[in-house]
């Protein structure tokens, strides 16, 4: 079979794609991406072929704030980015390359929602990936009048289409998926980039990262880094494409990395203090570690409040995020084994989920 993946291009939107895309290479299918140009060199790294489809985030905000003006909400900037111009860019790069690519099956991350449309109507199934968790229904309505002229008649919710592949655990599901129709659950598996591990201090210590999309907030990461240094334990930083220079001076027990490979650097880790971005939650759920979040955006404000809802998290928002606050609610989770336990027993139900291999399979019987 020939399976077209799109996504954004942005690491938090391709990771997630790549377990089911190395296990359709593994399987023999023929794996092609379509994704935005400033990721093609990324993609084509890893081994797959590439194609130009749509837009960046970056240059989708940059037209919608010139639309907008630079005072607007995000009702108006976010919603022209991500139901209008993001969409009508990927459709209109998609529509001519579907019939040259004749692909059997198209895979999309759930933000990628004009490759829904663009499959739907070259007559191709399409399956949306779970990179997030669905937008507030307030804001869903807005979108899907937006939307309507592009899609037709909407699924209840555009971003899962009609068929998606759900990675959140029942502990902590999104309510979002279901009313999809078709849903195939698999168990959130971390892409780790080919990294070297740096040097870990010993087990137990602080991982610190916010990411691969905010990774600039370098105010929020100094304050914690700052709030983290006051207690007797060892921090591990992990800035992605950062830059380590914009942190200053370090305190002597923390230690700065751009990628790492994150799996195996929980597997050591005593807390993790982080965005809240899905990849970095599942990942701290699966391996049963408590967390401290800092949302800076998106769904991450959703993420920390259904963590800390549960007991397995402790979240800051906004005026919360200080030096003091991060210090204490830091501490807490060091100390306070009940969060850790709720973690590792959501992590007890990620370890009984589908694996990709076995999804991919379903999907691919789904679609033919």
């Amino acid at each position: 079979m020939r399976i077209l993946f799109t996504c954004r291009p942005a690491y938090g939107h391709l990771f997630p794609l790549l377990p089911l895309a190395n296990a359709a290479a593994a399987a023999g299918h023929e794996v092609v991406f379509g994704t935005g140009e400033a990721f093609v060199p990324q993609v084509r790294d890893l081994g797959f072929e590439v194609h130009r489809a749509g837009i960046g985030i970056g240059e989708a905000e940059a037209e919608a704030q010139k639309r907008h003006g630079a005072d607007a909400g995000f009702l108006d900037v976010g919603i022209t980015m991500f139901a209008e111009l993001l969409p009508h860019s990927l459709l209109g790069d998609l529509t001519p390359l579907l019939p040259e690519l004749r692909p059997d099956l198209v895979v999309y991350d759930m933000s990628d929602v004009g490759a829904g449309v663009a499959a739907r109507r070259a007559g191709i199934p399409a399956v949306s990936v779970v990179i997030g968790r669905s937008m507030p229904p307030e804001i869903l309505a807005v979108a899907a009048e937006r939307l309507r002229p592009l899609w037709g008649e909407l699924p209840a919710d555009a971003l899962f289409g009609d068929a998606c592949v759900d990675v959140w655990p029942d502990s902590v599901r999104d309510p979002g998926t279901a009313s999809v129709p078709t849903v195939f659950r698999m168990r959130p598996t971390p892409f780790d980039p080919d990294v070297p591990l740096p040097p870990l201090p010993e087990d137990g210590f602080v991982y610190l990262t916010l990411g691969t999309v905010v990774f600039g907030a370098t105010d929020v990461l100094r304050g914690a880094i700052r709030a983290l240094s006051r207690l007797d334990v060892d921090v591990l930083v992990a800035l992605g494409p950062g830059d380590p220079s914009a942190l200053g001076e370090l305190p002597a027990r923390v230690q700065v990395a751009g990628f790492v490979p994150q799996a195996e650097v929980l597997k050591h880790a005593g807390l993790v203090v982080h965005h809240g971005g899905t990849g970095t939650v599942l990942a701290s759920l699966a391996a049963g570690l408590p967390q401290l979040i800092l949302p800076q955006g998106a769904d991450q404000f959703a993420n920390a409040e259904t963590l800390s809802a549960l007991g397995a998290a402790k979240s800051l928002v906004g005026d919360a995020i200080r030096i003091p606050a991060i210090e204490a609610a830091a501490r807490d989770l060091l100390t306070d084994p009940k969060p850790r336990d709720t973690a590792r027993g959501i992590a007890a139900e990620i370890a009984k989920m589908p694996p990709p291999e076995q999804v991919l399979a379903e999907v691919v019987a789904w679609a033919s």
